[in-house]
């Protein structure tokens, strides 16, 4: 069994509770996280929790039971804050982290993003998903250009310069639907 096979096996997403707050709350204070997500105000959780239906959708990736990060999943043509403009329907957005940088660097990222793109991909209404990680985390772009993301262009979101990233249905399906 490889490592990649070892980390499928034990990395599920689970729909976010009231209880995760103060673990969510804790990881927007790591230092990675904070480098990773920008500058634009933290997240209310509590809030963003107590909607917790379409169009936004908040996941936690657990290992063996541990919360290990989290995902959320956007419709961003209905979401309320039109984050991301005006979009065409069919698709969805993402946002992915890893709350302790222990976890990072151990497979869980590529396990939690191949977890939600599926999930995403499972309504026939989904066309391609987009992602919009910061222009200087250059880590992050040859990530999801490794999961066939395509990059856009960049565009400023709030205080924070990003490089959006597609990906169609028809190049997750070349990749073996993330298998």
């Amino acid at each position: 069994m490889t490592h990649d096979d070892r980390v499928r096996t034990r990395v599920v997403l689970r729909g976010a509770v009231v209880a995760d707050v103060e673990v969510l709350e804790h990881w927007d204070r790591q230092p990675h996280v904070i480098a990773a997500t920008g500058e634009d105000d933290l997240i209310d959780w509590r809030s963003a929790l107590a909607i917790a239906e379409p169009p936004e959708e908040t996941l936690i990736a657990e290992l063996d039971g541990r919360a290990i990060g989290v995902v959320q999943i956007i419709d961003p043509a209905l979401e309320a804050t039109h984050y991301w403009g005006d979009v065409d329907h069919g698709l969805r957005a993402l946002d992915i982290w890893i709350g302790e940088a222990d976890d990072l660097a151990q497979g869980y990222g590529t396990q939690m993003m191949k977890l939600a793109l599926r999930r995403c991909f499972d309504a026939p209404e989904v066309s391609a998903v987009l992602i919009d990680p910061l222009v200087s985390n250059t880590e992050a772009h040859r990530f999801y250009r490794r999961l066939g993301f395509v990059p856009l262009g960049e565009q400023l979101f709030g205080n924070d310069r990003c490089l959006v990233h597609r990906l169609e249905r028809s190049k997750w399906s070349e990749h073996g639907s993330g298998g």
